[in-house]
This record gives structure tokens, C-alpha cells and sequence, in this order.
């Protein structure tokens, strides 16, 4: 077993001059800094009195499932010869909020939309979705199971 460490730095950025001493009257911008990569802006959802210019921390989540899914199913594609040519994927999440405060993702669905080389690919290319879903580290670290809708594609022409 090997054991992968990860770091990365935030810090806010919303201080307006007084600190958090109203609600109201702080912004939840911050930066997230991972050494050698570019800066990303984040906040906290409009919903949440966030900046709805910047990243979120619940558009991140749904994005790394897909990025994560993403990559490994590419992974398997290449080692069962398919042939990829376009990748795309809408992700949608739904996240439930408690009336205390508290919430938690109930469900995040992939819709990938995978363009493929040659019609006998199709079979093969669908079915790497669900081996790509099993072998997801974001996917298999979240307590709710991660859906998949994909759309398979040939090349035209």
C-alpha cells in the first residue's frame, strides 16, 4: 500500500477592517495555493453571502469527482485500446441544507459525453465507465454513491 500526501494553503482574504465582528460585514473571499500552480479565488456561494465570480468550495467538490472519474476512465480507455477523441462532462450535485445550518451532498451525477474513434468501440467504451467509477479515489472517499449517465459518440466522418 502506498500512501500519497497533499498540501495546500488558503487564506482569507475578506477582511474588510473590522474582522468577523458582524455577519454582514465580512466578505468569504479567500485564495487557495497549491505550491507551483496558479492561484484560485474562492468564496462561499452566493446562497451563502458568497462572490458568485469566484470558485466555491461546493463547485470544486462536484468538479473533482469529475475530473477524478474523468481521468481514470481515460486510464482505461488507453489500456483497452479505445480510442478517445473528446471528453466532456456536465456534473450536477445536490446538497441538502439543514435548518441548523448544517448540510451534506445527498448525490452528484456525471454526465460525460465521450467522442470515440470507431463504432466498435461504443460497448466497450460504456461499460470502462462504471471500472472507471470504481477505481475513483474522490468517489470512493465520499459517503454517498457517485452516478454516472454517459453518453457515447463516433467520430464523424
Amino acid at each position: 500500500m502506498k500512501e500519497h500526501h497533499y498540501q495546500s494553503q488558503i487564506e482569507w482574504t475578506g477582511n474588510q477592517g473590522t474582522g468577523t465582528n458582524h455577519y454582514a460585514k465580512y466578505e468569504r473571499s479567500h485564495t487557495i495555493q497549491v505550491e507551483d500552480k496558479p492561484l484560485l479565488a474562492g468564496s462561499s456561494d452566493p446562497a451563502f453571502r458568497g462572490d458568485p465570480t469566484k470558485h466555491n468550495p461546493e463547485d470544486l467538490f462536484i468538479s473533482t469527482l469529475s475530473s477524478c472519474h474523468m481521468l481514470w476512465y481515460l486510464h482505461f480507455c488507453s489500456v483497452h485500446q479505445v480510442i478517445v477523441e473528446a471528453y466532456t462532462d456536465t456534473v450536477t450535485g445536490i446538497m441538502i441544507e439543514e435548518t441548523d445550518g448544517k448540510g451534506r451532498f445527498t448525490e452528484v451525477t456525471l454526465h460525460p459525453v465521450v467522442t470515440v474513434q470507431q463504432q466498435d468501440m461504443v460497448e466497450l467504451a460504456l461499460s470502462l465507465h462504471q471500472k472507471a467509477s470504481e477505481f475513483c479515489f474522490i468517489a470512493n472517499s465520499v459517503n454517498f454513491p457517485v452516478q454516472h449517465v454517459p453518453t457515447i459518440k463516433v467520430r464523424e466522418g
